[in-house]
């Protein structure tokens, strides 16, 4: 997610970023024999499709946390270095393709991702899932990046139960049609963010893609849901270089909405936050911490 660019205010001093990550973050923990780490694959069926899933489990006997991730738009950053910090801080993790994207059965939309999001919460509360898994359904976090954020937002504001968001430079879909009024940005949008996206996905086109996106309603706002989870641990993480304007807007809102727990920041960085994903797994496994018990 290339298309804004846009000055931030609140930017990472260089010092935090610095600081020593936790341990999770750099280093193994000590192995545990009788319930060991271990990685699941299965699918997880869903409307009209299926999404291939992944679960991270954590060692011990559990009951475990368990943090659901998103990915982006199409998914080629999928944050499994997240994924293996949050493990290793002892949290179970799920993490699947949405229909219709790397080989999941199915239709890609956004509307079917939001779908999917709320699918895979759902079948994280199975008996029989929680059972295999060693999973406390009373403590589901989500976390996602770029259009992950707006499904972890989406799903989180209409799930209470959900403990809390963590969302990694999140995309407001509904800001950026609202943005085609100008044919200049319709078109970096198409060339720069469509266009090179579409391989990864199936049954969906540019045009639907972009139809999508120009119509865009409360589901896909990022704002909108803010209020929703104002009242819940909630960071919102933006970069310089990619669109961490849109992160700052919804933690606008969310201050507005009197949020108490916001972990709101902006790092140096590009969209992906290619150099610097140790500050970036730190960051997610401190704010985990909080849910410890």
């Amino acid at each position: 997610m290339r298309y804004f660019l846009f000055p931030l205010f609140l930017i990472a001093p260089a010092a935090v970023l610095a600081a020593p990550p936790p341990v999770a973050v750099i280093a193994d923990p000590p192995a545990d024999r009788a319930h060991p780490a271990a990685m699941a694959a299965f699918v997880i069926p869903a409307q009209e499709g299926a999404l291939n899933a992944v679960m991270y489990r954590a060692a011990g006997v559990g009951p475990h946390p368990t943090l659901l991730l998103f990915h982006g738009f199409p998914g080629n950053e999928q944050n499994l270095d997240l994924a293996q910090a949050a493990r290793r801080a002892g949290w179970n993790v799920l993490t699947f393709h949405y229909r219709g994207s790397w080989g999941s059965p199915g239709r890609f939309s956004f509307a079917n991702c939001l779908q999917d999001g709320a699918t895979a919460l759902a079948y994280l509360r199975r008996p029989e899932v929680v059972a295999r898994f060693g999973i406390d359904p009373s403590r589901i976090a989500v976390a996602g990046h770029s259009m992950g954020g707006i499904v972890a937002a989406r799903v989180g504001a209409d799930d209470p139960r959900v403990i809390g968001a963590f969302l990694i430079d999140p995309a407001d879909f509904a800001a950026i049609g609202r943005s085609f009024a100008d044919p200049a940005k319709r078109q970096a949008f198409l060339l720069d963010e469509v266009r090179g996206d579409m391989p990864p996905l199936a049954g969906t086109s540019e045009d639907a893609i972009m139809a999508e996106t120009a119509h865009a309603g409360r589901p896909l706002d990022l704002v909108a849901a803010m209020p929703a989870l104002a009242g819940r641990p909630l960071a919102l993480l933006g970069t310089t270089r990619g669109i961490g304007f849109m992160a700052e807007a919804a933690a606008r809102a969310a201050r507005k909405a009197g949020a108490r727990h916001l972990d709101a920041e902006t790092f140096e960085t590009d969209h992906s936050f290619s150099d610097a994903r140790i500050a970036l797994a730190g960051r997610l496994v401190m704010w985990l911490e909080q849910f410890q018990h």
